[in-house]
């Protein structure tokens, strides 16, 4: 019905931003990718591309590239039915915390062939409404239940340290933990999707407390602003074991585990295409890390 170029002009123009980057991507003149895109739209009768700085999808240009991303999966699938080898990689869309891929997702995925993945960060409990809305294949997620159409498989516990250097203990907490010190010692927040600190607060003290906080969206920096006395956060137990070993940081409650379950949903439709990532994911146990 669509014809691929077509589509694979929309899809880059969408994902890069701009009708230049498109055409150095797909080795063509800009002209031939504003030609693609128009005849898609006056096929259609309807504008797919807002044009700016950057250029972005409307809802129409999301259906269509919900359709080719779909297409290109089963593809994968009819081609390995088939015993056709050396098929084209497939791009596979993904939702993930960025403490998942910070912690543990690239490992497993770094044995996989045949995809090209397209990982995009999102909080763990605001994950799912990507796939809802078909942006993406598959989401790791806070959710428990399966979202309509999808398949959806726990992942363990990711568990969480409350931490902050030795220094920044000594200068906010020489009492300890209490409201009074919290709303004075500077906190550290991913975004403001992040919950954890407040979550991990409200179940310490079984209230919630107003705290000032640095925003620092990158997990390594998050450990790093942590471990400079910058402030105090909630990371990985994988990512802070060593600097707990060694006193760069302090755990701040050590009678009390904190983790956040996850889960992986799968689009029932293209999950035979995305089998051997389903396979890889049901054999992870975030509780072990």
């Amino acid at each position: 019905m669509f014809e691929h170029p077509q589509l694979e002009a929309l899809y880059a123009v969408v994902r890069l931003g701009s009708f230049d980057s498109a055409a150095a991507h797909l080795a063509v003149t800009p002209s031939a990718i504003s030609q693609r895109i128009k005849q898609l739209e006056d096929r259609l009768g309807m504008i797919l591309v807002e044009r700016g700085q950057p250029c972005l999808p409307t809802s129409a240009a999301e259906k269509l590239l919900r359709h080719r991303d779909q297409m290109h999966l089963l593809e994968k699938t009819l081609a390995k039915d088939l015993g056709q080898s050396g098929a084209a990689l497939a791009t596979v869309r993904i939702t993930t915390n960025a403490d998942s891929l910070a912690a543990w997702l690239l490992p497993m995925l770094a044995p996989l062939k045949g995809f090209l993945f397209d990982l995009i960060i999102d909080d763990q409990d605001h994950s799912e409404a990507w796939l809802k809305r078909g942006q993406v294949a598959a989401a790791i997620s806070s959710r428990s239940q399966a979202l309509q159409g999808c398949d959806c498989y726990p992942l363990g516990d990711l568990r969480y340290i409350a931490c902050a250097s030795p220094a920044f203990v000594a200068e906010h907490f020489p009492d300890g933990i209490t409201a009074a010190a919290l709303s004075r010692a500077p906190a550290l927040t991913f975004n403001a999707k992040d919950r954890l600190q407040r979550d991990w607060v409200t179940e310490k003290l079984g209230t919630s407390v107003p705290m000032p906080t640095h925003y620092i969206a990158n997990s390594q920096a998050f450990v790093e602003a942590a471990r400079l006395g910058i402030g105090w956060g909630l990371n990985p137990l994988s990512l802070v074991r060593d600097a707990l070993a060694n006193g760069d940081l302090v755990d701040l409650a050590p009678d009390m585990p904190f983790a956040t379950p996850l889960f992986w949903h799968v689009n029932r439709l293209t999950a035979p295409a995305l089998a051997p990532l389903t396979q890889a994911m049901k054999r992870v146990r975030l509780d072990d890390l």
